[in-house]
């Protein structure tokens, strides 16, 4: 394995579990020393183990990325421990199925708070230490669904498509200071969540199906996305700047 991030740190959300999960033990195969955190304290405490055991350096902590101050006081814990922060991966993110008059203000209000206002609480604690460090860099994970509309997805589409904008003003912003932002936007990924999603039957059939993959039941491995992400995240990825990488494997083509 390459060693793309060796010297570097990195900071994952949603990492204990999934395409966090793949992220953080992929950067720390190659090398980053590897802050997780995740909501799910069990979980971050696997990915951290796992990372280790396969000869990697890891520190995690228990973050609800819709806190402020919670993500604020692990940013300042991280850059104690390990000295510096120079990749910030927002992966954490919800999101469910319904129809637009079942949704509440709770469920629009988290769905929003995790997908946009967490990447934007992670980035305002990071960028101090990410302005440190020429070459450091922002990846977010978006979806195809902030590019298109999902029907029973309305929050999730509304907050993904503010990521995909939010990180291209990042990326405008601050290219002159030497830091790039860009996000993925994946399809459907091979994820636990996924595999119990079983559509309602009081959903439209043809609806649904606008939004499964070319090949039926044939989803990506949250390793194949977590490869993208590595990639964006690395210096082969360094005339890259406000992009959106799509992995749908041609959905929106």
């Amino acid at each position: 394995m390459s060693a793309r991030f060796q010297g570097r740190t990195a900071y994952v959300t949603g990492a204990g579990s999934g395409l966090g999960r793949a992220t953080a033990t992929l950067l720390a195969g190659e090398g980053a020393r590897v802050f997780a955190i995740d909501i799910n304290g069990d979980a971050v405490v696997e990915t951290v183990d796992l990372i280790r055991a396969a000869g990697g350096e890891a520190l995690g902590g228990v973050v609800d990325v819709a806190d402020a101050e919670s993500v604020q006081a692990s940013v300042d814990y991280m850059v104690e421990q390990f000295g510096s922060l120079q990749v910030l991966i927002n992966v954490a993110g919800i999101g469910r199925a319904a129809r637009f008059e079942e949704i509440d203000e709770s469920d629009w209000t988290r769905t929003l708070s995790v997908n946009l206002n967490g990447p934007f609480f992670t980035t305002k604690a990071a960028l101090p230490h990410l302005l440190a460090h020429r070459g450091a860099n922002i990846v977010n994970v978006a979806s195809i669904a902030g590019l298109r509309g999902q029907a029973y997805c309305a929050a999730y589409c509304a907050s993904k498509a503010g990521l995909i904008n939010f990180t291209r003003s990042i990326a405008l912003e601050f290219a002159t200071r030497g830091l790039r932002a860009n996000c993925v936007a994946p399809a459907g990924i091979q994820t636990e969540l996924i595999s119990r999603f079983v559509p309602r039957e009081d959903f439209e059939p043809q609806l649904v199906a606008y939004y499964s993959p070319p090949k039926p039941g044939k989803l990506f491995k949250a390793q194949d996305i977590a490869k993208s992400i590595a990639f964006l995240a690395s210096d082969d990825a360094r005339t890259m700047n406000g992009a959106v990488l799509v992995c749908d494997g041609g959905m929106l083509a």
